[in-house]
């Protein structure tokens, strides 16, 4: 029997996240503060009374999603987590929970990760879209087929991935996958083509921020997206954490090895229960609760 850690990743934010962690806890309180000291405005303003407009730029969201679940974990007593994962951006909360990364270099690389997506998005007007009720197979041949630049980007569990790409090919996409037997192909609303060819400028651009990083020896494997099989060695954590902006989330086959593994109770620390939903999609008999 062994706990995971999973933290979640962009489409979690919510107005007035981590409001009540800022207010009944001290040592809480003092990474809120540090948090708007390292990045230079006031992200628990916009967290604790922002709109959902505010909350959904991507500078924004991914610098909230990380500290509401950073800090959170930081206030679970005995926090002894056999394995971590986290969904995209989520990967990194779960490798400073595993002491691979400081919070203060986590949050960094976030904040860097999310100012680099931004730009590529504004340099390529993209998007994504949830394709429900298909194989994957299904989904990965149709995507080869169209004209331009659309990719299986989020494998969330059996029956939901998501597509990425220009407008124009993800359209083409959801279209085709419907005549398929597609139940659903519904656009995302998101700035842009996370996790396909069109993040090459950022994830070029974070590179070379993640190999100026120091990364430590984690407490605990993390399975990370690129991989979706548990990994200890900290140049192989940033190797795999730099292909992850172009590279799907193969979450589905994550949550596949950790139960492979041992894993038998999920905890999901962080805003939102999208991940616990996911996980009981994929393995109907795991423990799953909320931190």
């Amino acid at each position: 029997m062994k706990t995971a850690y999973l933290f979640p990743g962009q489409g979690a934010q919510f107005s007035g996240m981590g409001k009540e962690l800022y207010e009944t806890n001290s040592e809480a309180k003092k990474l809120f503060d540090k948090a708007n000291e390292i990045l230079g405005f006031e992200i628990t303003k916009i967290m604790f009374e922002g709109t959902d407009e505010e909350l959904k730029q991507t500078k924004v969201t991914q610098p909230a999603v990380f500290l509401h679940s950073v800090v959170l974990a930081s206030t679970i007593e005995n926090f002894k987590p056999d394995m971590v994962a986290g969904h995209s951006l989520g990967e990194l909360s779960a490798l400073v929970a595993n002491k691979t990364l400081s919070f203060e270099d986590g949050l960094n690389l976030v904040h860097k990760r999310a100012l680099a997506m931004q730009k590529a998005c504004e340099m390529n007007p993209s998007t994504m879209a949830a394709i429900l009720g298909l194989e994957d197979s299904i989904v990965e041949e149709n995507c080869s087929s169209i004209n331009g630049v659309v990719v299986a980007a989020n494998y969330n569990c059996p029956g939901q991935l998501v597509i990425s790409g220009s407008n124009e090919a993800v359209e083409a996409a959801c279209e085709a996958l419907k005549e398929k037997g597609a139940k659903r192909a519904l656009l995302l609303p998101v700035g842009g083509a996370f996790h396909s060819p069109l993040m090459e400028p950022a994830r070029a651009e974070l590179q070379a921020a993640i190999e100026n990083t120091e990364f430590s020896t984690p407490t605990c494997p993390v399975y990370q997206n690129v991989t979706a099989r548990a990994v200890s060695n900290p140049s192989e954590i940033k190797q795999n954490l730099i292909a992850q902006l172009t590279a799907p989330v193969r979450w589905t086959q994550s949550v596949e090895q950790m139960v492979k593994d041992g894993g038998t109770h999920f905890i999901e620390v962080g805003p939102g229960k999208v991940l616990s939903g996911l996980v009981k999609k994929i393995h109907r008999e795991a423990e799953v609760n909320q931190a």
